[in-house]
């Protein structure tokens, strides 16, 4: 009598189980959908704001950027994704060498999206694209140059202190200008 008492307990026990795992599984089923139907939505295709796809370097319409290839990032890549190639060329107003920035090389193969290129950076010359399409049939088009051609750095304007009741002057060494 004993085990049909215990047979009764399990069958009941087992019959609740299921219930609620049907319970749960229907819960499920009546939910919104928030599946992205990928190749229909590209267009409207929302990502988060810290979604890494591709390095970038953004220039204006004047055609510069911001890079002054100090090579920071490129020492702070663990994986050598990096490669910043750079001259040194003769200002023509202060007659100093100056370090000018020739390619700005990135492999999207090896990167591993670490953000440490993009944090370390002094002048915020590099950022992460909402571009997540990379999928390519050669290797060799995983390498990309980030400054465009005929870049160049963004030239730096000084800004001259306003007095009120004098014209604005400002002085290089030491001649008024």
């Amino acid at each position: 009598m004993k085990s049909f008492y215990l047979y009764i307990k399990e069958l009941f026990e087992g019959i609740c189980n299921l219930i609620l795992g049907l319970k749960i599984s229907m819960m499920n089923f009546l939910r919104p959908k928030v599946t992205e139907q990928y190749p229909e939505n590209r267009k409207t295709a929302q990502h988060f704001d810290r979604f890494r796809a591709r390095l970038v370097m953004p220039h204006n319409e004047k055609n510069e950027h911001k890079c002054i290839a100090c090579g920071i990032c490129e020492m702070n890549c663990p994986n050598g994704t990096i490669q910043v190639l750079s001259s040194m060329v003769e200002d023509p107003e202060t007659g100093r060498k100056k370090k000018v920035l020739d390619k700005y090389i990135y492999d999207l193969g090896t990167c591993t999206f670490c953000n440490m290129c993009v944090t370390s950076c002094p002048h915020k010359a590099i950022a992460w694209s909402q571009d997540f399409e990379q999928a390519v049939f050669d290797r060799d088009r995983l390498y990309c140059q980030l400054n465009a051609e005929g870049s160049h750095v963004e030239s730096k304007t000084i800004p001259t202190p306003k007095t009120e009741g004098k014209q604005n002057t400002s002085t290089v060494n030491g001649q008024e200008s």
